[in-house]
């Protein structure tokens, strides 16, 4: 009876830091590693992660697992790719405006790019995304964002080409934004 009860305050202690990790942002970059979590928290911290996200669930966030590498990368085990992986919360659904913190202008070239990108099939080069964009922006502001964006995770950039990053792929619902500027 009292080992139950110890196992239970271990598991809710557990949570709480696993809380505290994903929630307070300690680097330029938002999440923690699977391997820091791992450290954190124990063998056992995908089963915490996802008691974790039932209680969030209630708040409208959720913990996202993203691989910082693309999906479709080498096949490996699930428990190595996991340590590499970055998990983060993010909100469930985007009825909150003004989440981002961000220029309107600055989300709207995000916005602009990732829809010219995904209309490219995933990988433009960067002059391509600089020309589309300097029809509606100047020009100093574009390098200076798309070079923010990349820094961010939202863009990833290898060999000048540009392509939709980690960061985009955890916080950005393609489909709707899609939806949302065919239909403006």
């Amino acid at each position: 009876m009292e080992r139950e009860e110890e196992a239970e305050v271990r598991a809710e202690r557990k949570v709480k830091k696993a809380a505290q990790l994903l929630l307070f942002r300690r680097h330029r970059v938002p999440g923690v590693k699977g391997w820091e979590l791992k450290r954190a928290l124990g063998e056992d911290y995908i089963d915490v992660i996802e008691v974790l996200n039932s209680a969030l669930d209630n708040l409208g966030l959720e913990v996202r697992r993203i691989s910082e590498a693309g999906e479709g990368g080498i096949a490996e085990k699930e428990e190595q790719r996991a340590e590499r992986d970055r998990f983060m919360v993010v909100l469930k659904s985007p009825v909150i405006e003004k989440a981002s913190g961000e220029r309107i202008d600055n989300v709207a070239m995000l916005a602009a790019t990732l829809a010219y990108i995904i209309s490219k099939q995933g990988k433009v080069p960067r002059k391509a995304v600089e020309d589309f964009l300097s029809d509606k922006f100047p020009k100093q502001r574009i390098f200076f964002v798309l070079d923010r964006f990349i820094k961010q995770g939202y863009l990833g950039e290898d060999d000048k080409l540009v392509y939709i990053g980690w960061r985009t792929r955890a916080e950005v619902d393609k489909k709707t934004l899609l939806d949302l500027i065919l239909s403006a």
